[in-house]
């Protein structure tokens, strides 16, 4: 059965790691793109919100990408060949009040397009725009029933059955898109998977990911938050792979936080594959390094992003970024990294001693 996260995506792309290996820029494979800051969700763990993570300590939310510059930024992905895009925060992708056109500029060219999304939104005009285009839809939920999701969320006590509604009526509108939920677990939602995770399936959802709340930039902080729910976490997920089946799968991300944030590495090759652009027309690194200083590779406002993206400037920037010395924090593509670094070093005549 096929599965659709890995480690070793960026290993179907040999050509973009052939250029890498010459200590070329390619264009990147994917592109997240964060059209706007603006949010109708206060969630208290949003990592764009929350004082104790670095994570976006340099937002403004009233930020969004301009109607022009995004069309102008759609037309140099198709021209760059870029394969994926994806929709975040930020804020709530479908609030920004052009999401519907730009989805069906880039579906229509063929790219594969993904969103992560509050499911607010999920409805009406803009979802049957966005539907036959989307290759993957991944709501963020929390609370397991309407008063939960509105301490949650600081939203009204029907929201939580709204986004269930929403959620229900897109499976149906976009047959071909893998729909699925992302469950941020904390001390108040841990015994309740196994209820919100049911709650989901019957609304028609394909896959429920299961990862922790993070809420310090200190990873033994978070592991000591985590440690006293683990078993109980345990109990909800064995509960909830019951519920697998044909149609609806369980994914564990929920796991311990790196206490070390050492890098044996001196190149970040997946910063050449995967970049980010901001409601605030900047480009950075990663999401991980999204609205800060030190993640910022320089501005698209005044210059279109194929000729920021080709210009001698940003490749200085990517060769001077060393994870070892530059990165020392939580790192969403350290795995994926680790085994680029070991491949990009191998010695060519050796390779296939397979």
């Amino acid at each position: 059965m096929s599965h659709i996260y890995s480690s070793l995506k960026a290993f179907a792309y040999g050509d973009r790691l052939a250029v890498i290996g010459q200590g070329r820029v390619p264009a990147p494979v994917h592109v997240r793109i964060k059209p706007t800051n603006v949010c109708n969700h206060a969630c208290y763990f949003c990592a764009y919100r929350k004082p104790d993570l670095s994570l976006g300590s340099g937002m403004v939310e009233r930020d969004r990408i301009p109607r022009e510059k995004m069309r102008e930024i759609v037309e140099d992905l198709i021209a760059m060949g870029i394969a994926a895009v994806t929709f975040s925060g930020g804020g709530e992708p479908l609030i920004y009040p052009f999401i519907g056109e730009t989805v069906e500029r880039l579906g229509a060219a063929g790219l594969r397009l993904g969103m992560l999304t509050n499911g607010s939104r999920l409805l009406g005009k803009t979802a049957q725009m966005i539907a036959p285009h989307m290759t993957w839809v991944r709501v963020s939920i929390d609370g397991w029933d309407g008063p939960s999701y509105a301490r949650y969320r600081g939203v009204e006590m029907d929201a939580f059955a709204t986004v269930i509604e929403n959620l229900s009526a897109f499976v149906r509108l976009a047959p071909r898109c893998t729909v699925g939920a992302s469950i941020i677990v904390d001390a108040d939602n841990a015994p309740h998977l196994f209820d919100l995770a049911r709650t989901l399936k019957d609304a028609g959802v394909a896959q429920v990911k299961v990862s922790p709340c993070i809420l310090h930039d200190d990873g033994a902080a978070n592991n000591a938050y985590h440690r006293p729910l683990a078993a109980t976490v345990a109990a909800e997920l064995a509960s909830c792979r019951e519920l697998e089946d044909g149609r609806f799968t369980i994914v564990d991300h929920y796991h311990d936080s790196d206490e070390s944030y050492d890098k044996p590495y001196h190149r970040c090759a997946m910063t050449n594959l995967l970049t980010v652009i901001g409601a605030d027309c900047r480009v950075y690194t990663c999401q991980d390094k999204a609205y800060t200083d030190s993640g910022c590779l320089g501005s698209v406002r005044e210059i279109r992003f194929r000729d920021f993206w080709r210009s001698p400037e940003l490749a200085q920037r990517l060769a001077a970024l060393d994870p070892a010395a530059h990165c020392r924090h939580h790192c969403v593509a350290d795995a994926k990294n680790r085994m680029l670094d070991d491949f990009l070093r191998l010695d060519p005549a050796h390779a296939p001693f397979v």
